[in-house]
């Protein structure tokens, strides 16, 4: 993974995702930071950092990836998008919280690949893990081997745990703490040094 451009994204996401204040989560409790990546996924430069860095760590054996909407929906693009300059091209599969309520009511989108086959999830931000939980249940459901996850941040709040005893290894680009880190630095007003 380069090393310049992992650092371009680290900042990127202290400057445009993190924020320090007292917040709601969608779990109901309560939080002295926010962490909100789609700030960054949505950028254009974020995106595309993002969708390379998550791209370099994808298992050989991926065939496709995806990710419950709404969160990893500019990941998988993202990943797909860049893949397909690689020797390693890879589908993007969406897949909603519930299945669609008309046409073929599918719950996942995408061009769905033979089944067996190895199918990687994503995710903006893992907290308790229940979101990739869902995904990987969904796709497990439809037949798909599910063994690897990747999220830009981990929160490191039972999320990797959960998921392991779920069979699924997960790597984060970053921790909490790596954000909030670069986060504290630009807050810090520059020193300034007299000769």
């Amino acid at each position: 993974m380069p090393a310049p451009l992992r650092q371009e994204l680290l900042q990127l996401i202290a400057e445009l995702a993190y924020r320090e204040g007292d917040f709601v989560l969608s779990s109901g409790a309560r939080s002295s930071y926010y962490i909100n990546c789609k700030t960054v996924t949505l950028h254009p430069r974020g995106a595309y950092l993002v969708g390379r860095l998550c791209g370099e760590l994808l298992a050989p054996a991926t065939v496709a990836v995806a990710g419950l909407t709404l969160g990893a929906d500019p990941i998988v693009t993202a990943i797909s998008v860049l893949s397909a300059q690689t020797n390693h091209p890879v589908s993007g599969l969406i897949i909603r919280k519930e299945p669609k309520g008309h046409g073929a009511r599918s719950q996942i989108e995408g061009p769905l690949p033979p089944p067996g086959s190895w199918v990687t999830v994503v995710e903006d931000v893992v907290t308790t893990g229940q979101s990739l939980g869902l995904a990987v249940d969904v796709l497990r459901a439809a037949g798909y081997q599910v063994q690897q996850g990747i999220t830009v941040v981990d929160r490191q709040q039972g999320g990797a745990d959960y998921l392991a005893a779920k069979g699924v290894t997960l790597t984060a680009l970053f921790t909490l703490a790596d954000v909030q880190t670069i986060y504290q630095q630009l807050q810090s007003p520059a020193t300034i040094t007299t000769g």
